[in-house]
């Protein structure tokens, strides 16, 4: 759905000098088909305001500068070192934490932990890319719903034993 509604978007504005042209409900018709679009909408708008004011119109590549724009958290701010400057960063959202939990990687207590507990692990020339594969991988034989612990070679292999555990005893019930 984002890649259909991109294009639309940057036609009309690809930076935040014509973003803040366009009205904040010409943005949200084109976001529209996202979802939650008056509030996008608004922040698009906004951000693209801050950018100019505060970044003379460039996307900031440091944690601080980023995280102080509004709705920035750290893992968007890790999500565009990584992907927009290929800056070295292991964004860490739900998914990646309940694998890396499965997976016996992490303690699975909080998202901070996890991410140490990645950067600990893996080569810091592979958190840019391992990151979104960990991701593909989840959606596609580790998801949240619908787990079938036979399709998930890493969890079956290195798996947590109270996570398989408690898998086999919700199949067999």
């Amino acid at each position: 759905m984002l890649k259909s509604i991109k294009p639309l978007l940057f036609a009309k504005a690809n930076n935040p000098y014509d973003m803040v042209k366009l009205s904040v409900d010409e943005i949200r018709e084109i976001i529209k088909p996202v979802g939650l679009s008056p509030m996008k909408s608004k922040g698009i708008h906004g951000l693209s305001k801050i950018l100019i004011e505060k970044h003379n119109g460039k996307v900031p590549k440091t944690y601080q500068e980023l995280e102080e724009m509004p709705a920035v958290g750290h893992k968007t701010a890790a999500v565009v070192l990584s992907q927009a400057f290929g800056i070295p960063a292991f964004p860490v959202d739900t998914h990646i934490h309940r694998l890396m939990y499965r997976w016996n990687l992490s303690n699975g207590r909080n998202v901070v932990q996890t991410e140490k507990d990645a950067k600990r692990l893996f080569p810091k020339k592979l958190w840019n890319k391992l990151h979104l594969q960990i991701i593909y991988y989840g959606r596609e034989y580790s998801p949240a719903r619908g787990w079938d612990l036979e399709k998930d070679i890493i969890t079956k292999t290195i798996g947590r034993k109270s996570v398989i555990k408690s898998y086999n005893k919700t199949k067999k019930s």
